[in-house]
């Protein structure tokens, strides 16, 4: 599913320039479950933002679906990222005066579904973790743990075969971190391909392959039952 050979990231700032991502080679099958491990600064979050299609590398090839990301027109990269990758992040994302169900139907808003069914959709996502009962409730009536599976349903609603998650326990406490792991790990078991960015080795070890990056290399790429997994 996600393949990407030689990628370079290079952030100019007027004459300074930082080199985010040195010659990253990686491949994702479909279905994986992958963590994404490294200290600030590592290039692991600018690797998530180019596979989200939200950011393009200064060099290298990045092929999604056997498609290579590159060669594709804005238009054709927002509908990707809009029907086929989901977003979790640390900080939730919600729009504060729109209640549950609103937040959850805004990405079929952009993809023009109607009314009836965007409704009908994001209930269903809600119900899916577990929130039939708080669609009414706007993010400040809702706890860390619920307004991060709010997040869940959204990245879920247009179905993607894809969800990236950066950092989604990094404001949680440990009970509602886990029960957000066990949401993740039980989508990967339907077949949705997880990459998720995190400090935490514990929340890393829900995952089946770890991907630890230091100064934008990848030095160690090791499945958790399988050993270590050589790098393309």
């Amino acid at each position: 599913m996600i393949r990407v050979e030689n990628l370079d990231k290079v952030y100019k700032n007027g004459a300074l320039q930082v080199q985010a991502l040195f010659e990253v080679n990686l491949s994702i099958p479909t279905g994986e479950f992958v963590a994404i491990m490294g200290p600030s600064g590592s290039g692991k979050s600018t690797l998530m933002n180019i596979l989200g299609c939200l950011d393009q590398p200064t060099a290298g090839s990045y092929w999604l679906n056997k498609v290579e990301v590159s060669a594709l027109t804005d238009n054709q990269l927002a509908e990707i990222r809009n029907r086929k990758i989901g977003f979790i992040f640390q900080t939730f994302n919600l729009l504060p005066r729109s209640t549950a169900l609103q937040n959850v139907e805004l990405p079929m808003i952009y993809a023009g579904v109607r009314k009836g069914e965007r409704r009908e959709q994001a209930m269903a996502a809600l119900t899916s973790v577990g929130l039939s009962d708080r669609w009414h409730h706007r993010p400040n009536e809702l706890s860390g743990g619920q307004r991060q599976r709010v997040a869940i349903a959204r990245a879920l609603v247009n179905s993607p075969a894809i969800i990236l998650a950066d950092e989604p326990t990094g404001n949680l406490d440990s009970a509602s971190g886990r029960e957000i792991m066990m949401i993740l790990q039980n989508l990967n078991q339907q077949g949705i391909t997880v990459l998720l960015v995190t400090h935490d080795a514990e929340i890393a070890s829900y995952a089946q392959r770890t991907i630890c990056f230091r100064d934008g290399r990848i030095i160690s790429d090791q499945a958790v039952s399988k050993g270590m997994v050589e790098t393309p």
